[in-house]
């Protein structure tokens, strides 16, 4: 049995914030994404519906700080940009590849559990309506 205080998770451990930003919606899918090999930066946009180009961009430099992507400037007129998964965001993929899976093979199970949870929730509501009516 691991010590109680080896996941304490406190707020200043830096595997904290690491976990923050790699654990994120946006950063898990853009390297996703970028698994296929470098992509612009409105090609990496347009694979995420709903990500603000500020989202995106705040995402991409904290994978780019965390080593995760490489940035290059495209020698373009005008200048591009490409970003591509780094040797180190490659080795997330393996995880991310079976959290993904481990979505899709449960999702009828979580998909049952929210119902029943719905359920019981205005089940709940329903009778503190009726109390406080009568």
């Amino acid at each position: 049995m691991p010590p109680a205080d080896r996941f304490s998770f406190s707020v200043n451990c830096p595997s904290r914030l690491l976990f923050d930003q790699i654990a994120d919606k946006w950063s898990m899918m853009v390297l996703t994404v970028l698994d296929d090999g470098p992509m612009r930066f409105n090609g990496i946009k347009r694979h995420l519906e709903g990500v603000t180009q500020k989202a995106l961009t705040q995402c991409l430099r904290r994978l780019e700080r965390n080593g995760l992507v490489v940035r290059r400037v495209l020698p373009l007129s005008p200048v591009a940009v490409e970003y591509e998964i780094t040797p180190l965001g490659r080795s997330l993929q393996p995880p991310f590849k079976a959290l993904y899976k481990w979505t899709l093979d449960h999702l009828d199970a979580v998909e049952r559990a929210r119902l029943s949870f719905d359920a019981q929730l205005a089940d709940q509501q329903g009778r503190r309506a009726l109390r406080s009516i009568g």
